[in-house]
């Protein structure tokens, strides 16, 4: 039995699917109640949990092998996550894998930081481990830019002209797939990437491209984006990373392409061409 953890997010939902396709036994767990609940009535094996109740977990883990551990974005994820793997090694789990963040080992900002303080806490723990460390998400354009794409033919962002990497959710879940299902996966970290890094500006054109609808992009200062991350409900703390994160990528080092989805899975990485025409319709296709 695998455990998923963040089953109803932008990787857990197709590695769901994955799984279930490979016929693996698989549950999901959720942090909503809701969740859980309608995913049962959908015939998913599902429960609910609470990183921070680890009696609640117990349930969870009970007759499970492996743990996909996905983190929440709170502000106690450390602490949360490292329930998850004490309550893991409690209940006889033989192995985890995390979805950790691009270049977690370089601790260079402050969610990179936070991951790897969980990445450690797994490798202390004695339990099997594979981290993933994926790239800026593609899903991240459909989950925050994509209405203002539509209402206003626009990008908002502090770097409009800075490339980073970008990879597909899927394509994600399809490597999680894998090193969940097979051996020779142990202590490896994997770098996750899309075939090519671009900047806002190149992302914005490509959409304008398949959509039939130019584009623009507008820069905005440090704290432009900060009154318009409160404005939409951003807690402070979520902010400064946000913030962080982008003065990182301002710096170069997010350009980088690994070939690890092609050697884990043997299909190449879902381009941003690709990923547009799929979600066409988020963008007012």
């Amino acid at each position: 039995m695998i455990l998923v953890t963040g089953a109803g997010g932008n990787v857990g939902r197709p590695l769901i699917d994955e799984l279930a396709a490979m016929g693996e036994p698989v549950r999901a767990a959720y942090r909503s109640s809701d969740k859980a609940a309608r995913a049962r009535a959908a015939g998913v094996d599902a429960v609910a949990v609470d990183y921070a109740r680890p009696e609640r977990l117990r349930p969870a883990l009970d007759g499970v092998e492996a743990v996909f551990l996905l983190g929440a974005g709170a502000a106690d994820q450390v602490e949360g996550e490292t329930n998850v793997v004490r309550a893991a090694k409690a209940a006889g789990v033989k192995r985890i894998v995390k979805l950790s963040v691009f270049e977690a080992s370089n601790e260079e900002f402050e969610f990179a930081r936070l991951h790897r303080a969980v990445e450690r806490a797994i490798e202390e723990s004695g339990l099997a481990w594979t981290f993933l460390r994926p790239a800026s998400y593609m899903q991240n354009f459909v989950n925050f830019m994509a209405p203002t794409i539509r209402s206003q033919h626009a990008i908002y962002t502090m770097i409009p002209d800075s490339p980073f990497n970008h990879v597909d959710t899927r394509d994600v879940a399809r490597v999680a797939a894998m090193v969940l299902t097979r051996v020779g996966h142990e202590a490896h970290a994997y770098t996750l990437t899309g075939p090519r890094s671009f900047a806002y500006r190149e992302a914005a054109r490509t959409i304008g491209d398949v959509t039939g609808t130019p584009v623009q992009v507008a820069a905005l200062s440090e704290s432009d984006m900060r009154a318009g991350m409160k404005a939409n409900g951003v807690p402070d703390f979520y902010a400064d990373y946000l913030v962080d994160l982008d003065r990182w990528y301002e710096s170069g080092k997010g350009d980088v392409v690994t070939s690890s989805i092609r050697d884990l899975t043997g299909r190449d990485p879902t381009t941003f061409e690709e990923f547009v025409g799929d979600f066409v319709g988020e963008f007012g296709g």
